[in-house]
């Protein structure tokens, strides 16, 4: 199993516009459940921390192999995804891994 985490900041001026964008955000990635295949598992979290460095919306997601992951990179449903997203973010930070 492939473990696929990736973080955002999420732009905005004020608090509602970054809530807005992080529902917006939610909303996109949440869509793809049952879309692609070999995703196992998909986790969107929002940050209650609120301390400085945090990041403010996590995916977590889990796809069976690496194979399934690089397919979903391209999968259109995904470029959709990324496409609706694509101005909401001020930052992005990933890591994939490998599970036994």
């Amino acid at each position: 199993m492939i473990k696929h985490i990736v973080m955002w900041n999420v732009r905005g001026d004020t608090p509602a516009e970054k809530a807005q964008g992080i529902a917006r955000l939610q909303r996109s990635f949440e869509s793809l459940r049952g879309r692609i295949p070999g995703l196992l598992h998909l986790e969107i979290g929002v940050d209650s921390s609120g301390i400085d460095y945090a990041c403010d919306v996590v995916l977590y997601s889990e796809f069976e192999s690496q194979a399934a992951l690089d397919a979903y990179g391209t999968h259109p449903e995904h470029l959709r995804v990324k496409n609706e997203v694509a101005d909401l973010r001020i930052a992005r930070h990933q890591v994939d891994y490998a599970a036994p």
